[in-house]
């Protein structure tokens, strides 16, 4: 009994309370101490994730450019949805983005906004789609999760701290908050798997210009 169970333990497919789940499809962050921590060894595909920070500016894009380059690298799109600014071209082809692959979107209204990332997701080129919702609801949320599952792209929505007190579908939800010395403290708010009780620093400081 004692050899089964082990075995059974020892399965790729099981997960402990925990622990965080294993056969996620996921890009990886290429921050090894947050890899480590997130379901599959990185940003999942097929789903959205929520970096939920006090405001803007605090490293919370340099984050995402190491996945981001590798997704143009091979060939994917990557999508900024009416970003708050314009990002710096030249910063980001020396975090490595294929700029040829980068798609910038302007919409004016919240509405609009969420239509064009709902259609970039469901599309089956989209690597990674970035976005800043102002509001969002629980429908709107599912149908951006949907878009996801179905185009296997990942979905990343910047929020204000104010989100973390809403109901979410996503499948990783991140909180994010500047430390003294210009990294990133993160708190895993909700993973695949369970839950993590500690915060993980995070050195973003050579990409800042982002």
């Amino acid at each position: 009994m004692s050899a089964s169970l082990d075995a059974l333990l020892a399965h790729s497919a099981l997960w402990r309370g925990e622990d965080c789940a294993r056969n996620v499809a996921a890009v990886p962050s290429e921050f090894g101490q947050l890899d480590a921590c997130l379901p599959g060894g990185g940003w999942p595909q097929g789903a959205l994730s929520e970096l939920v920070a006090p405001h803007a500016g605090i490293g919370e894009l340099a984050l995402l450019m190491p996945a981001c380059a590798c997704l143009t690298r091979s060939g994917r799109w990557v999508i900024f949805i009416a970003p708050p600014h314009i990002p710096y071209a030249p910063a980001l082809a020396h975090a490595g983005l294929d700029l040829s692959r980068l798609l910038l979107v302007r919409a004016e209204s919240s509405e609009d906004r969420l239509w064009a990332l709902e259609q970039v997701l469901r599309s089956q080129h989209c690597g990674a789609a970035l976005a800043w919702p102002e509001r969002i609801d629980a429908r709107g949320m599912r149908r951006l999760q949907l878009a996801c599952e179905r185009g296997g792209s990942s979905g990343f929505l910047f929020r204000s701290k104010s989100a973390v007190l809403e109901p979410s579908t996503a499948a990783l939800r991140l909180a994010l908050t500047p430390a003294d010395d210009g990294q990133l403290d993160i708190r895993i708010l909700k993973r695949r798997g369970g839950l993590l009780a500690r915060s993980i620093r995070v050195d973003v400081r050579v990409d800042r210009q982002l």
